[in-house]
């Protein structure tokens, strides 16, 4: 999944009829960029200085990837015969279960299907379960891009909360109320962008039971799996391995090899015999429809895996060293707060809520030059919060680390 963009589209826009004619409401969009999105705009071109505590962009945060390597492996596959097969070649699928298998995970390639990144993932899903007008239940505070996805999708997105005390959990309870007639699917994340929240395995029981009563598919997306650094006690197990109901995992090269340039994604499809061969067989349909997956990329796939090696030891690191940063900063009598976290990409800050989260980042951004996401781009409410980048670069956390205290803190 990519970063957030709030310098493009901020706020969702209400259709008006009469308005863009032209243009289907589907794509009703407000482009109007809000108030950070113009200071930031206006700070650039006038030259100042801008820290950037947002960058989740791994190819632009001084990471050592072996470029040769990764340019050889793709242009090597670019003189392969082209040779299409709609859920991906069997050789790049092997891969992907070989990735699994590592981690004591046993997938059969035939139940993999190569996607253009998460997001064509999340279309195929949304294709495959709903129709225009139907719903899935969708985690907030979440990834702002489900929004859009669902939009184009037609599917109505249905919020559950994700709440927080001690940590983050699951009102699995309140679930069985949500589900409704038109309700077709549920997103997991796990762990969840940008709380860092895994799901529990007691909550992943939970939900499989109401996926399987109600006839719902549970759409697991495990990007970050990779980057666990809390706790991993009650943690559930990943739901590539669930079989008590239709279950489509993503995940691909963005996160697991800090590759997001290269484009490549996966559904992992698991669920009772019968009803993953009819997913896997229309699933294989929708592949065949588009044939976006660039040939090189799949034949490239081991080696592009493979580079996770090199990456992951790199990005954990980077992620300790900010996280210590940032305690040290704020310490213990600070009236900001570091939410608790257990894995990702993302720390989410606990600001006081005697403004909004907008206002403490614009003033972040006008006092200091730092440019940090509000809590409402990922729907955060009841209260303020900063969302920060993990991966910056060391250096430039270690300046901010102690402005941003010295402003919210």
């Amino acid at each position: 999944m990519r970063g957030p963009r709030p310098t493009r589209v901020c706020v969702r826009q209400v259709f008006f009829p009469g308005n863009f004619t032209m243009f289907t409401p589907r794509t009703s969009w407000d482009t109007t960029p809000s108030r950070l999105a113009k200071a930031l705009d206006a700070r650039r071109r006038q030259g100042l200085p801008v820290l950037d505590l947002t960058e989740s962009n791994p190819t632009c945060c001084g990471f050592r990837f072996e470029a040769d390597a990764i340019a050889e492996a793709v242009s090597a596959g670019a003189r392969h015969a082209y040779e299409p097969d709609p859920k991906g070649f069997r050789a790049a699928r092997e891969a992907v279960c070989s990735y699994y298998s590592q981690q004591h995970v046993p997938v059969d390639p035939e139940h993999i299907v190569l996607t253009t990144g998460t997001s064509e993932g999340y279309s195929f899903a949304f294709r495959l379960l709903a129709g225009p007008g139907d719903e899935i239940l969708s985690p907030r505070p979440s990834y702002p891009l489900f929004d859009f996805l669902a939009d184009i999708n037609d599917v109505r997105l249905v919020p559950y909360p994700l709440q927080y005390e001690h940590g983050w959990s699951l009102d699995v309870e309140h679930f069985a109320e949500m589900v409704t007639e038109k309700t077709r699917a549920i997103i997991v994340v796990s762990p969840n962008n940008p709380t860092g929240s895994f799901l529990a395995a007691k909550e992943l029981e939970a939900l499989v039971e109401l996926a399987r009563r109600h006839n719902l598919a549970l759409i697991a997306d495990e990007v970050f799996r990779d980057y666990a650094w809390g706790p991993a006690s009650a943690r559930a197990r990943s739901l590539i391995t669930v079989d008590g109901c239709l279950t489509l995992t993503l995940n691909g090269l963005s996160k697991i090899s800090a590759l997001p340039q290269m484009k490549l994604g996966w559904i992992a499809v698991n669920g009772p015999p019968a009803l993953a061969r009819q997913a896997l067989d229309k699933l294989e349909i929708i592949a065949d429809t588009y044939l976006s997956l660039s040939a090189p990329i799949q034949h490239a796939t081991p080696v592009l895996l493979d580079q996770r090696a090199k990456l992951q030891p790199q990005i954990l690191e980077r992620i300790a060293v900010n996280l210590g940063l940032l305690e040290e900063s704020l310490g213990p009598g600070s009236a900001t707060t570091r939410l608790l976290a257990e894995g990702g990409w993302y720390a989410v800050l606990r600001v006081p809520g005697n403004r909004s989260d907008e206002r403490w980042a614009l003033e972040l951004l006008e006092a200091e030059g730092i440019h940090v996401h509000p809590g409402s781009l990922f729907s955060f409410t009841r209260g303020s919060y900063l969302v920060l980048s993990l991966i910056t670069p060391v250096e430039r956390m270690a300046v901010c680390a102690e402005r941003l205290a010295r402003v919210v803190g």
